[in-house]
């Protein structure tokens, strides 16, 4: 086992696939001689040449369609981009073309691309670079969306979504790559479609992704672990979602807690909430909970900023308030 720091985590994922299959190849600003805005890609060019880790032009609505392309022609793209809010501007090639192609060309063509790179509220990073792009793309059919959160599950899930036959658009936080982990010395792929369960419990479900989860536990600390036992579950797979993983914490705990950065409004959690109204309705004693950012502009100061997202002290009233019956 070593211990190895999130960014380093996706770096080897990439390496290990690189090594293994020609096809695969990184592209997108300032992942070669730059090594990357969080250097993932450090040094990976001088292993493997500027043609399969590529530095583009700042022209994010060219470079995606370009990828996708090659994807059709049988390459493994992977794209970096620099912040994930920039991709707003390749929101046809990531939609029309990368998410629809299999099924428009009636299954000719397989689509086998990775959309990474970080976002979520960061610190004072302002409101065009704290966005939450999984809310906008999960309507889009034919995208797969994970959202990693430690070291481990990034490494073994960038590692399957490279190997995937469909594009997969994964999420990593901004404020997570220096979190540190011990990772197996061997090769290991973890499911795209799977969520964790971090914390066996018993009172109520939590649901969560991404930094989220961090927050989750974090909360636990402040809890009397003899009066209140929540389940925590994180997401990871958020198109399309584990609704057996959840289902069961149900089941059991009959009341369900949603935590997330994305917005409130037509955010993860809306489509979560509707999910699991139409699938364990009847299972439930109490209104789903959501808690999630407020639908405004990501402020830079950082006061205001750290008051627009769910905190943990949050949390823990909120797990009170629900398994003592008081939502």
């Amino acid at each position: 086992m070593a211990e190895t720091l999130f960014f380093n985590a996706l770096r080897e994922a990439i390496d290990e696939e690189m090594a293994r299959d020609s096809a695969v190849l990184v592209m997108g600003e300032d992942v070669g001689h730059y090594g990357g805005s969080y250097k993932v890609t450090k040094d990976l060019h001088q292993k493997y040449g500027d043609l399969r880790i590529l530095d583009t032009p700042i022209a994010e609505n060219s470079f995606t369609g370009m990828a996708v392309g090659a994807a059709m022609t049988g390459l493994r793209p992977i794209i970096e981009g620099m912040n994930m809010g920039f991709l707003l501007l390749a929101f046809n090639q990531i939609s029309n073309n990368a998410g629809m192609l299999r099924y428009t060309s009636g299954g000719n063509f397989t689509i086998p691309l990775v959309i990474r790179g970080p976002g979520g509220v960061g610190r004072q990073l302002g409101a065009e670079h704290s966005q939450r792009l999984e809310a906008y793309f999960q309507a889009v059919p034919g995208l797969k969306i994970v959202a990693c959160s430690t070291p481990h599950n990034a490494k073994g899930l960038l590692k399957s979504a490279i190997r995937d036959e469909n594009p997969v658009l994964f999420f990593e936080h901004v404020l997570l790559y220096n979190l540190k982990e011990d990772l197996p010395d061997g090769e290991y792929l973890l499911p795209l479609d799977k969520a964790e369960i971090v914390r066996p419990g018993k009172d109520v479900t939590v649901l969560t992704y991404s930094r989220m989860r961090h927050h989750c536990t974090q909360a636990m600390k402040s809890l009397d672990s003899a009066s209140y036992d929540p389940e925590i579950i994180d997401l990871i797979s958020l198109k399309p979602l584990d609704l057996e993983t959840i289902g069961a914490s149900i089941k059991k705990t009959h009341k369900v807690i949603i935590v997330e950065e994305c917005m409130k409004t037509g955010g993860i959690g809306a489509e979560l909430a509707a999910s699991i109204n139409d699938n364990f309705f009847d299972e439930l004693d109490a209104p789903v909970l959501r808690m999630s950012s407020q639908d405004i502009p990501t402020p830079y100061n950082g006061k205001l900023e750290y008051l627009t997202i769910i905190q943990p002290p949050q949390i823990v009233e909120a797990i009170k308030q629900m398994v003592d019956g008081k939502v």
